[in-house]
């Protein structure tokens, strides 16, 4: 192991340190601090921000970062790959039901699904919680969409864009949109979760359960 890769390591560490949803919350601050559009962050801007959170590097491991996920030479980092290396790893398996399910849910293919969808399916029975008696199914479908939202201020989840079924295609600024989660999100959402979950069997099971697949 590099010193990236022990610095990635000790990044995700810390946001697991705070629950299934410590990757996925570190994930929509990003998005929201990526203001631009232009899914990159300095190295400075990135110390910045994880220091916000509670999260420390210093200068020298914010710079080794950046040089790892620079794809263009600009300096930066690419959001969405680094963000995708924070999550914990994964085997193939339990990648491949977590997109299943995500994919039962997205009917038009466009890698984004309303709220409305998410609460029409989702069954919490066999989430770890729901099955120790720490939480009820109906808990963990508010937790998860309130993770899930990645505004403090405007109603929206997901992308900036709001979703063509929404009855405000064209919402002014600061109006409240159709609520979204996108792929990224509930692939961050679940990768947290799968880190909880000690085989392949049980996450499939979990999830079949939970989306009815």
């Amino acid at each position: 192991m590099d010193a990236v890769d022990a610095t990635t390591e000790k990044l995700r560490a810390q946001c697991l340190s705070r629950g299934a949803s410590g990757v996925q919350g570190l994930a929509r601050f990003f998005r929201r601090m990526d203001r631009d559009g232009s899914r990159s962050l300095d190295a400075g801007e990135l110390q910045r921000s994880l220091a916000e959170l509670g999260l420390v590097l210093d200068t020298a491991e914010a710079q080794a970062v950046c040089r790892r996920w620079d794809r263009d030479g600009s300096g930066t980092l690419d959001l969405e790959e680094f963000l995708r290396a924070l999550r914990p790893p994964t085997s193939q398996v339990r990648e491949a039901v977590i997109t299943a399910a995500f994919a039962k849910l997205d009917r038009s293919g466009d890698s984004v699904v309303t709220v409305d969808d998410l609460r029409g399916v989702y069954s919490g029975r066999a989430h770890p919680r729901v099955r120790s008696g720490e939480w009820t199914e109906e808990e963990v479908l508010r937790r998860f969409l309130d993770n899930s939202d990645s505004s403090e201020k405007d109603g929206q989840v997901g992308a900036r864009v709001p979703h063509p079924l929404c009855p405000h295609p064209r919402p002014p600024r600061r109006q409240p949109v159709c609520p979204q989660v996108t792929l990224a999100e509930f692939q961050d959402y679940y990768s947290g979760v799968s880190a909880s979950v000690d085989t392949d069997e049980e996450l499939a099971a979990m999830m079949t359960s939970a989306w009815r697949l």
